[in-house]
């Protein structure tokens, strides 16, 4: 059977190629007439954990308290801010911005309500409230409102009254909320003991669908909104320096980044590999061959992350580059056996050359391809959105690797002649290989000793590896994103959302549901007697709870009910609320104020209240989890709250949840990958002991740079947590055309010492080539703008660069030492 499907390959493929030309054309065709439709996602939702359960109580806060969708503009003039010109270039600004379609409204210094300039009544406020925007509004007053006021200092002005930030809200996406909502419901659902009905699933298939096209579509016109916004930034520059923030504009730059790093790595990438194969073989169809097949692969790839809809994300964004990576690798292994076929056998013709070459590589080349599968599909088991959708993306193109190169191979060199084999790059390569050959033969005792220091160093790095990092170290500092964030951190009370929400007692909501029952289901609604919150004992430890908040050195600006009390407290002519007091306070506030000063702290039963918190994001000594960790205790130790009554929720927690999951996730994806390469070497080479010495040097390169990174202190994020998978699943390509070699001298006359030398001379030269072309394609992402990938590719390249060293040192010492049977 396998005779005949092989002599059915090589007629298809040698013989009679024109079907299998067709063939090609025919994918390449589909495959440019979908990789139109491939798009990039950079959005919240391609950066959480699969299976958060604090999502779903995310979604909900937002949905009770108002989303947390805006754009903040910091506004530094080279005037007084509160000076009239000052103040009416600001209110043009704000009035164009709030003009563009996407845009709901802007709140700025000169809308929000001003009691204190000079102090008003609860009457007065009923009547209207006054503004900045009004001419007779005393400027210096308000100035030193600003300063002041617990709700709007370092807020809406930074405390020197230098800066003020423009709040640009964006209109809510309720269908897209609507089908978020239900797919994360079937999806909760779906991983149930219950599991989904078939119609259930149906209707799965299908929201998710319409969710990913509504998201695209979101996302087209958040970018459009971006880049309206700094238009309109741009106009109104003069004498002012202005600076955006917010998620949406994260996310919108995000993918302007993705989409270069795209770009520049797939130029770079290339122009690199015509220059190295010109360098190491010197004929053209050794450079262009290879080239044609990274071309043929790449775009492939790209048209099936188009037809699935596959999200190319920041973690994903690289899968060009190594997509041609990959492929060369292949395509060097099956040159450099041609080359040796065609020096050995001078009268071989070219089909013969080929033919030989296909057969002779095909069964490592198998393997190789499904190690690295496995290596990438391991990363499926993260539970990290992004990171998932990565090993699905690797995954194809690792199986399309291996499909276009034994089919377009055959077919671009089958009709040539043979040529020259005389390759003045490889007879240096062959002897610096088999100098190393030599060395390993002479200092074997020392090589070990080496490898055992370095892995103990190794492996007290692992012990120091973290997941705490600051989100804004992964932009440079000459990003908008980084100027932004300092800017909001350091003047405008901090960066990113914290919600603290505390629930009213159980025992009390069951109290209230006895007594309504008893009356009948009427004992009052809204803000009455039945509110656990709305009177003056709890809302005194809601103040002490707010003060212990805002005392954490972590935390900016932290909004609660407490600052909405002191502002009624300032209404009241400063004399203390009693409980009728707030009250009648509550039915006489306009709605505008309520909506602004109680309604986003509050539920409306008034059993639960939410504490709005900012945490400087740019502070060096941030510790996420440490920080959630010590709020939950000190709530529930220094308060009269139980457990069950306090939840913390916030983008900082989700971002915190994928944080800590990374080592979980570490460990899965080596344990899976591990398994599945020991268990594929057992099927290839029979041989237990063979199998077990094979994943040795990839482990040690990949252990060496994990442990590099804890003595670093570089932590682990949702690009570095990749490259220990990536490199035992690349890095044992070389060890299983090292080792399948080597056996074959071995069993030509059992002299394991020989072998080794003849190995590292034949061999061992698209070893050392595919594995400098590799390293060096994954340095060029240092020159991306995110630098997780900076690490990601600087690190891993050193990794396939230290598992070159061990392949070609390590693994042939134990083999030689060891002798396993062959």
């Amino acid at each position: 059977m396998r005779d005949t499907l092989s002599a059915l390959y090589f007629r298809c493929t040698l013989q009679q190629p024109m079907l299998a030309a067709l063939l090609l054309a025919v994918l390449v065709g589909a495959a440019a007439f979908f990789a139109r439709d491939a798009r990039l996602d950079a959005s919240a939702d391609s950066l959480i954990l699969e299976t958060d359960k604090d999502l779903a109580y995310y979604q909900g806060v937002r949905e009770q308290y108002g989303a947390d969708d805006f754009l903040i503009i910091t506004y530094t003039p080279e005037d007084k801010l509160f000076s009239r010109p000052v103040l009416d270039r600001l209110a043009a600004l704000r009035d164009e911005l709030a003009t563009l379609p996407r845009v709901s409204g802007v709140t700025t210094i000169l809308d929000v309500p001003l009691i204190d300039s000079p102090r008003m009544t609860l009457a007065e406020i009923q009547e209207g409230t006054r503004t900045l925007a009004d001419p007779d509004t005393d400027l210096d007053l308000a100035a030193r409102e600003f300063q002041t006021s617990p709700i709007f200092k370092s807020l809406l002005t930074d405390p020197d009254n230098e800066t003020t930030a423009l709040v640009v809200n964006l209109k809510a996406e309720s269908e897209l909320g609507n089908l978020y909502e239900r797919r994360d419901t079937l999806r909760r659902k779906a991983r149930s003991e219950a599991g989904l009905s078939e119609a259930e699933a149906a209707e799965l298939e299908k929201v998710s669908a319409a969710y990913q096209a509504a998201s695209a579509d979101y996302q087209n016109r958040s970018q459009q909104t971006i880049a309206d916004v700094r238009a309109v930034m741009a106009r109104h520059s003069d004498g002012v320096s202005l600076h955006l923030g917010g998620v949406s504009m994260i996310a919108s730059d995000m993918i302007d980044f993705v989409r270069s790093d795209i770009s520049l790595f797939s130029i770079v990438v290339g122009v690199l590999l015509l220059v190295l194969l010109a360098i190491a073989f010197r004929k053209p169809r050794w450079v262009v061959t290879p080239l044609i097949l990274c071309g043929l692969v790449a775009l492939l790839t790209t048209g099936l992350v188009g037809m699935m809809n596959w999200p190319i994300t920041v973690v994903s964004s690289n899968y060009t580059s190594l997509t041609l990576i990959i492929t060369l690798s292949l395509t060097v292994h099956l040159i450099v056996r041609q080359l040796e076929l065609q020096t050995a056998e001078a009268g071989m013709d070219q089909q013969a050359l080929v033919k030989e070459t296909l057969r002779s590589k095909f069964a490592p080349s198998v393997y190789t391809t499904l190690t690295t599968v496995v290596s990438f599909g391991s990363l499926m088991v993260s539970g990290i959105r992004p990171v998932i959708d990565f090993g699905f993306t690797m995954v194809s193109a690792v199986l399309i690797a291996f499909l276009v190169t034994f089919l377009a191979y055959p077919l671009l060199l089958g009709a040539l002649k043979p040529g020259s084999a005389v390759v003045a790059a490889s007879d240096i390569s062959a002897q610096l290989t088999r100098s190393i050959a030599g060395f390993v033969s002479r200092r074997g005792g020392l090589i070990l000793v080496a490898y055992a220091l370095l892995a103990i160093g190794a492996g007290i790095g692992i012990s120091r590896l973290g997941v705490e990092n600051r989100f804004i170290d992964y932009f440079k500092e000459s990003t908008e994103i980084y100027q932004g964030m300092v800017k909001i951190d350091q003047e405008l009370g901090g960066t990113t959302p914290l919600d603290v929400i505390i629930d009213a007692p159980q025992e009390f909501i069951e109290e209230q549901a006895e007594l309504a029952e008893l009356m009948g289901g009427d004992i009052g609604g809204g803000l009455s007697g039945s509110s656990y919150w709305y009177n003056t004992v709890q809302l005194q430890e809601v103040k002490r709870i707010h003060d212990y908040l805002e005392s954490l050195p972590e935390t900016g600006k932290v909004l609660s009910m407490a600052s909405t009390m002191e502002m009624m407290t300032m209404l009241n002519r400063d004399e203390p609320l009693d409980n009728f007091s707030l009250a009648v306070m509550y039915g006489r506030l306009p709605d505008k104020i309520k909506a602004t000063l109680i309604e986003p702290y509050m539920s409306e039963d008034g059993n639960q209240i939410r504490f709005s918190i900012r945490v400087i994001d740019s502070d060096a000594n941030l510790r996420r989890n440490e920080l959630l960790k010590k709020i939950r205790h000190d709530l529930t130790t220094q308060f009269d709250l139980k457990p069950e009554q306090v939840r913390l929720t916030g983008l900082l927690v989700l971002y915190n949840n994928v944080l800590q999951s990374l080592f979980e996730s570490q460990i899965l994806t080596l344990g899976t990958v591990f398994v599945a390469i020991v268990l594929m070497l057992l099927v290839l080479f029979r041989s237990l002991s063979l199998a077990l010495i094979g994943v040795v040097p990839t482990l040690f390169a990949a252990g060496f740079i994990l442990g590099l990174m804890g003595w670093l202190n570089i932590s682990l994020d949702i690009m570095t947590i990749t490259i220990a998978a990536i490199t035992i699943g690349i890095g044992v390509d070389n060890t299983i055309h090292y080792t399948h070699r080597f056996r074959e001298e071995v069993q030509a006359d059992g002299d394991y010492a020989a072998a080794m030398v003849r190995t590292h001379g034949s061999v061992g030269r698209a070893i050392y080539y595919t594995s400098i072309i590799v390293t060096l394609g994954f340095s060029i992402l240092a020159l991306s703008n995110f630098v997780p990938i900076i690490y990601f590719g600087l690190f891993t390249g050193l990794a396939m660069l230290l598992a070159l060293i061990a392949n070609l040192t390590l693994l042939p010492l134990l083999l030689v030492r060891l002798r396993p049977k062959m």
